[in-house]
This record gives C-alpha cells, structure tokens and sequence, in this order.
C-alpha cells in the first residue's frame, strides 16, 4: 500500500518537477539569469519587477503594465522590487512596502511616480512622503513607521535581489524566476519593451 502511495506521489509531482527544471521554447529578447531556474507551475507565472521611483523609464513602462496584466488574466503574480542608484533614497521604496503591507502599493506607485515626474517633488524627503501617505489613506503610524526605518530591511533585500539577479538597468523584469529582459532588449522603446515581454510569457502561457 506505501508503495502504490508514493508511486502516486511521484506520478503527480513528476511533471511539476519536470516543468521546473526545463523551461518551453522561449520567444522574444531576453537573458537566463546565470544559477536561477527556469519556475512555471503551469498555472501562473511569476514576474518581479525590479524599477526606480526615480527612473523615467520605469515611469514610462507604468502604463503598459495594465495591458500586460490584461493580456494574461489571472496568469501573472506580478512583485515589484524598488531599488534606487547613485544619489537615490531608500525612502520611496521602504514607504511602498509599507503602504503594500495596508493593501495600497498600487496607489503610493502610482502616487511616488505622479510626485516625481509630473509634481517634481523629492520623494526622498521625509515630509514629502509623508504627504503622499496621507493623500492615499495611509494612517499616522505610516509617518512613525517610515521615520523609524520599519522597512529599511526590506528595501534592502530588495537591493540585494537586484545584485543577485545582476540587474544593471530599470525597469528590468524577471519572469518564470530566471529570464531577464529589459528595454535595452528593445532598443528601448518601451512600445516595443512591452511587445517583447508579451512575447516572452505568452511562449510560456502558450496562449
């Protein structure tokens, strides 16, 4: 009887595993990240974003993602992993998370993105993102939590994700856990950047 178990066992895992380890025959401009597997459930697809609150392309790709994501419905878990460069603060990226933790990452994205680019406010200071806390709802103990570092070590991890996955340019996304494109995959055109990772997931999807 444990034998026929574990057959049955292994009978169900064996394709998951399979599906791991080989990844399908990928279409579109991209890298395999050296040392990180190639991860597709067959359900969803994984997709970390890795982008700058002080990055124009990042920016600029914003409104392709509702595309995307509209493309492959209910397919994609879709992370975002802030980083900075250069002069950049920590600061952008530690009020997402906690405005992530309250359910509102899209809104302080959207709302970090809008404060820099169009209102040209320094989102690494402190009041600054304290005001945009407040405009998306955002309690007091956002004020407390930011001022204190609460997230400091997430944003960290994020940066160490970024080293490890060898980013070297925003907006860069990881798909399926190792395959890296970014816009200089498409000569930067971020009409053509979106094309390209559409290619690429629906080479994964099959769709």
């Amino acid at each position: 009887m444990l034998k026929k178990f574990l057959a049955l066992v292994l009978f169900v895992l064996l394709p998951a595993a399979v599906f791991a380890a080989s990844a399908p025959n990928i279409k579109g401009q991209y890298t395999a990240v050296p040392g990180k597997e190639f991860k597709y459930d067959g359900k969803t697809v994984e997709v970390i974003e890795f982008l700058s609150f002080y990055c124009g392309s990042c920016y600029e790709f914003e409104k392709s993602i509702p595309v995307i994501k509209g493309n492959f419905p209910k397919k994609l878990k879709w992370k975002l992993a802030p980083v900075y460069w250069g002069n950049g603060s920590s600061k952008p990226g530690e009020a997402y998370f906690l405005a992530e933790e309250a359910g509102k990452g899209e809104q302080m994205k959207k709302a970090l993105f809008k404060a820099h680019f169009v209102d040209k406010k320094d989102i690494g200071d402190i009041a600054v993102l304290e005001s945009i806390g407040a405009q998306i709802g955002m309690g007091f103990d956002f004020s407390v939590k930011l001022r204190n570092g609460a997230k400091a070590a997430e944003a960290r991890r994020a940066l160490d994700m970024a080293r490890e996955y060898q980013i070297e340019e925003t907006p860069t996304l990881i798909i399926a856990g190792n395959i890296a494109t970014n816009p200089h995959a498409a000569g930067h055109d971020m009409n053509e950047f979106k094309n390209n990772v559409m290619s690429i997931l629906r080479s994964i999807i099959k769709k």
